[in-house]
């Protein structure tokens, strides 16, 4: 059965070279309730976060992408002869789009669609997409491809710190009760995706070079005896904060070589805030 992969634009695929057909679930960031912009494709995340540091009056939303547009990519993979489509999406803890796929799904005929859910964002569900489309034309089956992807869902770590928490409350994604307290009291939150894909707070934090010491420190912790990818997410972080992060850990592990930077989508920059940033590893896979 010929099978293809779709993923959402949380995972930031456009910002990673590659010769795989893979559809993007495009959600939509909204300025002032009716200026809307498809991710990527119309704002970009250079100008994004332009337009944050410019325009303090704007305030972004997001919105994931529609019913009728998604039925436009399902029987646009049809017309290509695909059968089944493997649908790996953002953390059902973060969003409710996999929901509305599933729901979709229902209705769509001469497709069969399996919704997966990716318990992450950005890179890590970006390699999960880029390894699923890979090993699908490889010819390997949808158990195979399957086992592949539970285990990068269950053997990743994103550890972040942002610069505001303004963009998780008015976004809910954090209570304004934490919320307000944290900013009273200049608590910077070292945050992390659990193993269900939810936001945890790890520590509370008084500055952001702290906090930024403190996921260097929590990530060389883990990734001890670890065989990783590591990997530095950001929301048009400061170049010079960046590169600390990556002499910090280089320092320590030079076997790296280096470490791959990727930005974050406006999607999800709206929701995190510029100066976001996240130090993590994916677990490198053993046959």
């Amino acid at each position: 059965m010929k099978t293809g992969v779709i993923v959402c634009s949380n995972a930031a695929l456009d910002y990673i070279p590659h010769e795989e057909y893979i559809p993007i679930f495009r959600s939509v960031v909204i300025f002032n309730e009716n200026e809307k912009y498809d991710d990527y494709t119309e704002i970009k995340a250079n100008d994004f976060y332009n337009r944050l540091a410019t325009d303090k009056e704007s305030f972004p939303h997001t919105a994931f992408v529609s019913p009728g547009r998604m039925e436009e990519i399902f029987d646009e993979m049809k017309e290509k002869g695909y059968e089944r489509v493997l649908c790996i999406l953002i953390s059902e803890k973060l969003s409710g789009l996999a929901n509305a796929v599933r729901k979709v799904a229902e209705d769509y005929e001469g497709l069969d669609i399996i919704v997966y859910d990716s318990r992450t964002i950005a890179y890590p569900q970006a390699l999960m997409a880029l390894t699923a489309a890979r090993m699908f034309n490889e010819g390997k089956s949808l158990e195979e491809v399957l086992k592949r992807i539970d285990f990068i869902r269950d053997n990743n770590h994103l550890i972040f710190c942002v610069e505001t928490l303004e963009y998780l409350i008015k976004n809910g994604r954090l209570s304004k009760v934490a919320g307000g307290i944290a900013n009273l009291l200049q608590i910077k939150p070292l945050l992390a995706l659990d193993k269900y894909g939810a936001i945890e707070t790890l520590a509370k934090i008084r500055t952001t070079k702290k906090a930024r010491e403190a996921m260097i420190n929590l990530f060389l912790e883990e990734v001890k005896d670890k065989d990783v990818t590591p990997c530095i997410i950001h929301a048009n972080a400061k170049e010079e904060v960046i590169k600390e992060i990556k002499d910090k850990v280089l320092a320590v592990h030079p076997e790296f070589g280096d470490i791959n930077v990727y930005p974050l989508t406006p999607v999800v920059g709206a929701h995190a805030g510029p100066g976001t940033i996240s130090l993590g590893y994916i677990c490198n896979y053993k046959e």
